[in-house]
């Protein structure tokens, strides 16, 4: 049962990367008015109830194959830890897998597996899942299970200790032995010098090993509880199917209180910063840029839909304007980007990068590069590029129907991090609304910030491409 941590991704647009997030609405003259052939609203059509403790619990019926995906979110993550105790709740997602008075240490997973199904867990710096794929004849089994360890993990010294131990090493082989997860870690530690989103999710090494059985207990104890949860199934089942199997295991489960999320607001920067990290082991250069955006939840100028369709423009694929400049006609890269994810309980963020082509000298690449942030800042994009970006991100919600898993995550993460069921609907109706004038304009409100953050990984000096 590996446990696993996502890095802070810097999502292209499309519906996964903009509903994995919270949703101020736009107000009315954002919108605009709608256009003639506009957009329905409806992207996962999900059945909803609230459990009497407070728990949430959504359904997106999908009767295709009698297959479930089953999945519980905690709204909790990195970002909520103590100061100093950094990469507790990243350890704890690895801890629930230790066993209850029911079930022994490392069982959980057997079962699912001797049963033909997968599970996995993840943490990230505003929630933390825990899922499983299974028959839809087993979903009664994995539910009675998952409300089992939500309400009685039994931790000893035995099973945490040898456990820190795996976590320690997981930061090893994935951060320390890899340059650019080196060098992400060490750019959102420059961009957020405040706020908890520029600590990593899996801590820093020096607090990993002083994390304690008693800190895992009391982030447990404080912050899974079934009122602070949501569960999220897909597949083959309806509401009036699962509604009593909720209610006899989650909802036999009493609620606690549950402290404020609390955090603390970056402090106001405009110098521009820099990141270089030359290695050995890099065998693929890169530059980025980085800069802070709003989220869905923080959006108050109505930017996160524009920005979506503005990555949409910029990165969306092989006709893209970055792809299609820098790669086709110039030769110069590899690959070139512009990402943004609007999920995020806080702020979210931005970033353009590319990688050069064989051959190309990163002081040829990064010019290049820059100049199509200048053309797109000088001269922005044209209502036929929003059109036709509109209508890719369209077709890709109607597409998004047919997965099974995909949904469950793009609703569990939404309302884990503010946004309603009804924003989430709602998407394909206000991405439908956007217009070149906002696009433009969210544009220039973010890139025009002067207090982003370069990165640039690199071979050891003299190997540069």
């Amino acid at each position: 049962m590996p446990a696993c941590f996502p890095a802070r991704r810097f999502a292209a647009a499309g519906l996964l990367a903009l509903t994995m997030t919270v949703a101020a609405p736009l107000a009315p003259a954002l919108l605009g008015a709608p256009p003639a052939q506009a957009a329905e609203k409806g992207v996962f059509f999900p059945e909803s109830f609230t459990l009497s403790n407070g728990m949430q619990v959504v359904v997106i019926p999908n009767h295709r194959v009698p297959v479930v995906t089953h999945m519980v979110w905690y709204k909790v993550g990195a970002a909520d830890e103590e100061r100093g105790q950094s990469g507790i709740a990243h350890f704890l997602e690895h801890l629930m897998f230790k066993g209850t008075d029911a079930i022994q240490p490392g069982e959980f997973s057997r079962i699912i597996a001797k049963n033909g199904g997968r599970d996995n867990a993840f943490t990230s710096y505003d929630y933390t899942a825990y899922y499983q794929n299974v028959a839809r004849d087993r979903l009664e089994m994995v539910m009675r299970m998952e409300a089992d360890r939500m309400a009685n993990l039994k931790l000893t010294d035995a099973v945490v200790y040898p456990e820190r131990d795996v976590i320690i090493e997981e930061r090893r082989q994935r951060i320390e032995n890899e340059p650019a997860d080196r060098i992400g870690e060490q750019i959102n530690a420059t961009l957020f010098v405040h706020h908890p989103y520029g600590t990593p999710v899996i801590g820093w090494p020096q607090e990993m090993s002083a994390l304690t059985r008693e800190m895992a207990e009391h982030f447990y104890k404080t912050w899974y509880t079934p009122n602070n949860a949501i569960l999220v199934v897909s597949g083959d089942v309806t509401a009036a199917e699962l509604k009593p199997l909720a209610e006899r295991y989650y909802g036999a489960i009493a609620a606690r209180p549950v402290p404020e999320r609390k955090r603390v607001t970056e402090p106001p920067l405009t110098s521009s910063r820099q990141v270089v990290l030359r290695d050995e082991e890099v065998r693929q250069p890169s530059v980025r840029r980085i800069w802070t955006a709003p989220s869905y939840r923080q959006d108050q100028d109505g930017q996160a839909y524009a920005l979506q369709v503005l990555a949409e423009i910029m990165s969306g694929g092989t006709t893209s304007r970055l792809y299609r400049s820098l790669v086709v006609d110039q030769k110069l890269a590899t690959s070139a980007w512009l990402g943004y994810g609007p999920t995020a309980w806080d702020m979210a963020t931005l970033s353009v990068g590319a990688s050069p082509a064989a051959g190309v000298p990163m002081d040829k690449l990064e010019p290049a590069l820059w100049a199509e942030v200048d053309k797109l800042l000088k001269s922005g994009v044209t209502e036929e590029e929003v059109a036709t970006a509109r209508k890719r991100m369209l077709a890709s919600a109607a597409y998004a129907r047919d997965s099974l898993t995909g949904p469950a995550q793009t609703l569990g993460a939404a309302l884990a991090t503010g946004q309603s069921i009804d924003d989430v609907e709602n998407w394909p109706v206000r991405i439908d609304a956007v217009t070149a004038d906002q696009v433009n304009a969210a544009a220039r409100a973010v890139l025009s910030q002067t207090n982003h953050v370069t990165g640039l990984l690199l071979p050891p000096t003299g190997k540069d491409s």
